[in-house]
């Protein structure tokens, strides 16, 4: 190892930005940078080339590592084992957020992640090695929604279908300030924004995470290549010692939720009850076409809406009844096992995902986005029937 530094020679001039920090006698570079800018691109690659690094820290996960450098990984993804885990919403989201950055890199001329990707091609020319330094993207995700009331997460749905239908056309202003390093980050800092009570899960525990794996994993000289948001935190953490375990770990369930989730179906269960005992028959049974009739529409419309397939709608609209008074099961995954039935993707459909969320068409028309679509889609419908129709069966009862 003393042969290798030796060799590398002392650092030369970084970029200016870059913070030199001394971690017990090895130095760590942080490069701030920007997701979508052509100049962060060149100050990394200066940086790596001005200090000969040992470690390469970039603010990747493993999953989003894949993303970037193989093309390939598309075609591995299993969606009936992403509708069974109840991950096809997170999926989503990370594919609807993917696509804004990815449109908003086309018009400012440079690939989004450019700079990581260059970090990595640094680090292999270099024989430096490489470390994954971000939290598992699906556990920010997890975490965030765990922390989300029902109004915001519907708040949430609403502006990521918005950023599909309104994220093409950026006025040229918009564009122009974007330009500026400081007011470009990534998507995460955009929705922390947005949504100030999320700032502790999407941006402070991912400071204290990516400061303990840049401390855990620093060579004698290591370059961290992260987003500039990140380093104010990082910097207030990477000279102590922090236990980061908790932040890997997704938070139950509360108890207030799981209770609403049960209190509902289990509410319209004694009322139909209530009045099958009392005698008033038809009374009951006008109740329980009410449920049927209301949760299964507004199940049924959400699968149209992503242009689901037939049989697909069918399903959503018989399965909503039933799935609603069990909050282990949900509509939309059985609409969206039936249109993994009618309408399986292929692996090249898999393949062009990249290609396909750069576009609300390509959203619909991907038959795996389709899929998904059919799943949170159909699952919103039958939230909102299940309210309107309990509501309602109340509103009569009472």
């Amino acid at each position: 190892m003393e042969e290798t530094i030796a060799r590398r020679g002392p650092a030369r001039q970084v970029p200016e930005g870059v913070k030199e920090i001394n971690l017990d006698g090895r130095q760590v570079f942080l490069v701030p940078t920007a997701h979508i800018s052509k100049r962060s691109v060149d100050e990394v690659r200066r940086t790596i080339e001005a200090t000969s690094p040992d470690v390469v820290c970039v603010e990747l996960c493993e999953a989003r590592y894949r993303n970037i450098v193989d093309r390939e990984a598309w075609k591995n993804t299993n969606i009936v084992k992403v509708i069974l885990q109840g991950k096809a919403m997170l999926l989503l989201a990370s594919l609807v957020m993917v696509s804004f950055q990815k449109r908003l890199g086309a018009r400012l001329g440079v690939k989004p992640g450019a700079e990581m990707i260059e970090a990595i091609r640094a680090a292999r020319e270099g024989g430096a090695e490489l470390v994954l330094a971000d939290r598992d993207i699906q556990i920010t995700l997890k975490r965030t929604w765990a922390r989300l009331g029902i109004w915001d997460r519907v708040k949430i749905l609403f502006q990521l279908t918005a950023s599909l239908f309104g994220g093409d056309e950026i006025d040229e202003e918009t564009i122009e300030q974007l330009k500026e390093e400081e007011k470009l980050g990534d998507v995460l800092k955009l929705l922390a924004d947005e949504f100030p009570n999320l700032k502790e899960t999407l941006i402070d525990e991912r400071d204290v995470y990516l400061a303990q794996q840049v401390r855990e994993k620093a060579g004698r000289r290591t370059v961290a290549i992260v987003g500039a948001g990140h380093v104010p935190g990082m910097l207030s953490s990477i000279e102590r010692e922090e236990e980061i375990g908790t932040l890997q770990e997704v938070p139950p369930a509360g108890i207030l939720p799981r209770m609403v989730r049960w209190a509902v179906p289990v509410s319209i269960l004694v009322l139909v009850a209530v009045g099958f005992i009392r005698g008033d028959t038809q009374e009951s049974l006008q109740s329980i076409y009410i449920w049927c009739l209301v949760n299964g529409t507004l199940a049924a419309v959400g699968a149209a809406l992503a242009l689901a397939h037939p049989l697909t709608i069918l399903s959503a609209f018989l399965a909503a009844p039933l799935t609603s008074l069990n909050p282990m099961i949900a509509a939309g995954w059985v609409a969206g096992l039936v249109q993994c039935v009618v309408k399986k993707p292929t692996v090249k459909d898999l393949e062009d995902l990249p290609e396909a969320i750069e576009s609300v068409q390509g959203f619909w028309g991907n038959p795996a986005t389709r899929i998904l679509l059919v799943v949170v889609l159909a699952n919103l419908g039958s939230v909102v029937g299940t309210f309107v129709s309990g509501s309602w069966i109340a509103a009569r009862f009472f």
